[in-house]
């Protein structure tokens, strides 16, 4: 049931134009700022020679290139999202879908799969890019792979907080606008654990973005994995709890 559920979600993602829309406008966003990115290292690349210890292409255009990316993901997520259960409410089809004999893990489930392969085909297209150096370039590729990782995990969590926040409310507008105000703080709070006199590590730990940022160096901690399952799984838990209350 789970599989159908998905299914149904991805085809109705797909229905909507804008999910079309969005996925060229990203991918030829990044497109552009990764053509860009080539043609400054091309230009440059005289006076890297010269250098004792030069930043490669994964340094200069591979990283970056991914670390925009997520930016931009973490402006679309919400617009994706928003419909997941907000929308069904506006439609009042979610009575339906809590009459039949569905549990609500397999609803939520079923939804963020749909939700998840989307964002895998975005996920595919961007990393097309970099992975096209491989041909004729000289790269890291642990450092890619890791950093792909990454953006896959923060993908996965915020598809996780995007279905929560949609999962609380009728509106889609105020589902995609909590979407954006809790990713948006989970991404900038390490400002106020990197404050000079802070000593408290907590804002550190929370932030996302500090746990992404291992990734992008090359790095697969245990700890930073463990941080993006419990976002997940705390998100999908808190959306299945508060569902099945609506439920009764």
């Amino acid at each position: 049931m789970i599989t159908t559920i998905a299914l149904r979600e991805f085809r109705n993602l797909f229905i909507s134009p804008l999910a079309w829309t969005i996925l060229a406008v990203i991918t030829a966003i990044i497109a552009y700022l990764f053509l860009i990115k080539i043609e400054i290292y091309i230009d440059i690349q005289p006076r890297l020679i010269g250098m004792k210890n030069p930043p490669g292409i994964s340094e200069m255009i591979i990283i970056p290139l991914l670390s925009e990316a997520s930016t931009l993901l973490l402006l679309i997520t919400p617009l994706i999202s928003m419909h997941l259960f907000s929308g069904e409410r506006q439609q009042h089809t979610l009575t339906l879908l809590f009459s039949s004999p569905i549990s609500i893990s397999e609803i939520v489930l079923g939804k963020y799969l749909g939700l998840l392969g989307f964002f895998i085909i975005l996920l595919g297209l961007i990393s097309l890019m970099p992975l096209s150096l491989l041909a004729g370039a000289t790269i890291d590729t642990g450092r890619l792979y890791a950093a792909l990782l990454g953006l896959a995990l923060l993908l996965a969590s915020f598809s996780a907080i995007g279905l929560l926040m949609s999962s609380l409310t009728h509106s889609p507008t105020i589902a995609a606008t909590g979407t954006f105000g809790v990713l948006l703080l989970l991404w900038i709070i390490d400002w106020a654990g990197t404050n000079p006199g802070n000593s408290d590590a907590l804002f550190s730990y929370i932030s996302i973005l500090r746990h992404q940022q291992s990734f992008m160096n090359g790095m697969v901690n245990s700890s930073d994995v463990f941080y993006f399952l419990l976002l997940i799984i705390t998100s999908l838990g808190l959306s299945i709890n508060h569902l099945d209350m609506s439920r009764r």
